[in-house]
């Protein structure tokens, strides 16, 4: 697939059939993931793949502030047959750039402009929601509720160090109507958002 299709058809997908998901392909994800850019190099990511019936319960149990709650967000996700979590570990990113090339001595993280841990974990998950299109399959990137955080870790054995960004439901998209904010919000347009040469309002 031509790499403008990939990024054309990229969409949150929120249902899922049942066919299983190659792991093969899931393999390619994961590759894909770790290419992406890091600040100095640091690679501070890691992924934890939960591709079994029995890992995807344990990750909803753990997750789901009502086991018990109901409602067509939750149906359709629950279908996905992996979940993917990717997460950042932000030492990994003080501890480089206290290293002699980088000519910081310190690990203050007052001299980031912005938490990069973060943002290149965010660019690794991109990577895996735009393989996963190229894969023919679907995905969604969605947020693991804070109050369940200590729980997720505790069931998967997270170390404290590793800080969860979110979650991505990978599956072959079922034959449902558009959900979510982009049937209620139109995209904006390119000119609304790029500045060239001097910031305009």
């Amino acid at each position: 697939m031509e790499f403008r299709e990939v990024v054309r058809r990229r969409r949150m997908v929120r249902s899922f059939t049942d066919t299983p998901v190659p792991g093969e392909a899931v393999d390619r994800m994961m590759e894909h993931a770790t290419r992406a850019p890091s600040a100095g190099f640091s690679q501070g990511w890691a992924f934890l793949v939960l591709d079994t019936p029995t890992d995807v319960a344990r990750f909803w149990s753990a997750t789901s502030p009502d086991p018990q709650a109901d409602n067509a967000w939750l149906r359709g996700m629950r279908t996905a047959p992996v979940i993917i979590v990717p997460f950042a570990q932000k030492d990994a990113y003080l501890d480089r750039y206290a290293e002699p090339d980088k000519g910081w001595s310190d690990r203050d993280e007052a001299r980031w402009v912005a938490p990069y841990w973060y943002v290149d974990t965010g660019m690794a998950s991109l990577l895996i929601l735009q393989t996963a299109v190229d894969e023919g399959l679907g995905a969604c990137f969605f947020g693991i509720p804070v109050s369940r955080v200590e729980a997720f870790r505790a069931e998967f054995g997270v170390p404290g160090d590793h800080a969860p960004l979110g979650a991505i439901a990978i599956g072959h998209p079922a034959a449902t109507p558009k959900q979510g904010s982009v049937t209620r919000r139109g995209r904006r347009e390119v000119t609304e958002v790029v500045h060239r040469g001097q910031w305009r309002s």
